[in-house]
């Protein structure tokens, strides 16, 4: 087992926004840049400090808005209490307007990749019930019946899952 300063705690947020160009130019740099100005500025220079020893942004998914965040479990709340304070990705000269809704704190990569996959179903399952028509219908119903994690996932997420398992404290 790693010493318990070396644990890491993985954060799971979607960056929302009305803009529909946002999600699109988003980049990691750019994440991890806000992230780190709403640390320093609700917590300062020793806020700051303390998160970004490990601090990086691990997995982000333009498409779907999905970001993968990663701290030192000693230092997770810090981070969960700034991100409320993101108002804004910059990205090529543009600034959009947007926020981070946390969704789930793991311990492993593996544990969020499982809350995703949760939670992205329950979303399919709420888009089948405003379903128009029926090929609408159907094409929810086929995306529901590929939310899993394949055996080859779980071997090629196992790589950065160096921590002891546990969700949180």
């Amino acid at each position: 087992v790693p010493d318990a300063a070396l644990r890491c705690r993985y954060v799971l947020c979607e960056v929302v926004s009305e803009d529909p160009r946002c999600r699109q130019c988003i980049e990691d740099r750019a994440v991890g840049l806000a992230v780190r100005d709403a640390i320093g500025r609700v917590h300062g220079d020793f806020g700051l400090a303390c998160c970004s020893i490990s601090f990086t942004v691990k997995y982000l998914n333009a498409y779907t808005g999905t970001v993968l965040l990663r701290c030192r479990k000693d230092s997770y709340r810090l981070l969960c209490s700034a991100l409320p304070f993101v108002r804004q990705l910059e990205s090529r000269n543009q600034r959009y307007p947007c926020f981070l809704n946390t969704l789930h704190v793991g311990g492993t990569i593996r544990t969020c990749q499982k809350f995703l996959i949760e939670y992205n179903r329950r979303q399919l399952l709420m888009l089948l019930q405003s379903c128009t028509n029926e090929e609408e219908r159907r094409c929810v119903q086929k995306s529901l019946l590929s939310c899993s994690l394949t055996e080859e996932q779980c071997l090629s997420g196992n790589e950065d899952d160096d921590d002891d398992g546990t969700d949180t404290d």
